[in-house]
């Protein structure tokens, strides 16, 4: 009887395991590691998407670096897209490219507040427009009193005379991209404007259109930029996929 139970209790803690070792399995499946920054932008490019999710997503993850690691939450922003009821068009690119308030902008820093923990870690990252905003929200005073940014990562945006950007900021610009250069901030800082692009060569030459969407895909190009956009830098982004969120971002700021 006695070596009945011990075998019971044998079978017992087994299918302890293989319970645990499953729901391993499980949430192994739904993580994926960033170790470069073309990783990073095919993520945020899936805010293009007519506006059926709609062009803010949010996802909880780690960042690590070295020895250290931190939790995080990703922000990512796409760009211009004209989609109806979409605050991604024409006239928020002319207001965010010179500093301006716009709804885009407020519904970012509203989404924001409503949906990460006070007090948590935060990385930004957006594609044209998006990295516009994203240096906006780097800027904004609710958002620095209430996280810690700790990277704004930008893909073909130029630079805005944002003020006092919390966290590191890393812009990224194919040499044939002319978007990164067209900013009101250029009237007052346009040495910084190029001086602080890091840029790197795809070869589209006059292509610049093809250049500002494809170019930031490539890993032959932008595989040396870790994900926080850093040349040679090494971080890795780990995201739990089971966590991410779209939000619309409307043209009437709720």
């Amino acid at each position: 009887m006695k070596v009945k139970r011990l075998f019971s209790g044998f079978l017992a803690v087994l299918l302890l395991l293989s319970m645990l070792a499953g729901l391993t399995l499980v949430s192994a499946a739904n993580t994926t590691t960033f170790t470069s920054s073309p990783e990073l932008y095919s993520y945020v490019r899936d805010g293009y998407n007519q506006g059926d999710l709609g062009p803010i997503s949010i996802t909880r993850g780690t960042l690590k670096s070295g020895f250290s690691s931190k939790s995080v939450y990703l922000v990512t922003l796409s760009g211009t897209e004209l989609v109806l009821n979409q605050s991604t068009g024409v006239l928020t690119d002319l207001l965010s490219g010179f500093n301006l308030d716009n709804v885009y902008y407020a519904n970012v820093v509203r989404i924001i507040k409503a949906n990460v923990p006070k007090g948590a870690n935060l990385i930004l990252a957006g594609h044209s427009l998006g990295g516009m905003i994203a240096q906006q929200v780097a800027a904004n005073s609710e958002i620095k009193s209430r996280y810690n940014v700790l990277n704004t990562v930008c893909f073909g945006s130029p630079l805005l005379a944002a003020g006092s950007r919390e966290g590191t900021v890393r812009r990224l610009g194919d040499v044939s991209d002319p978007v990164p250069y067209l900013s009101g901030s250029l009237f007052n800082n346009t040495l910084w404007a190029i001086l602080g692009l890091n840029r790197e060569d795809g070869g589209y030459g006059i292509r610049g259109i093809t250049a500002h969407n494809q170019s930031y895909y490539r890993s032959d190009l932008w595989g040396k930029y870790d994900v926080t956009g850093t040349k040679y830098g090494g971080a890795t982004l780990v995201l739990d996929l089971s966590t991410r969120r779209f939000y619309q971002s409307p043209v009437i700021d709720w």
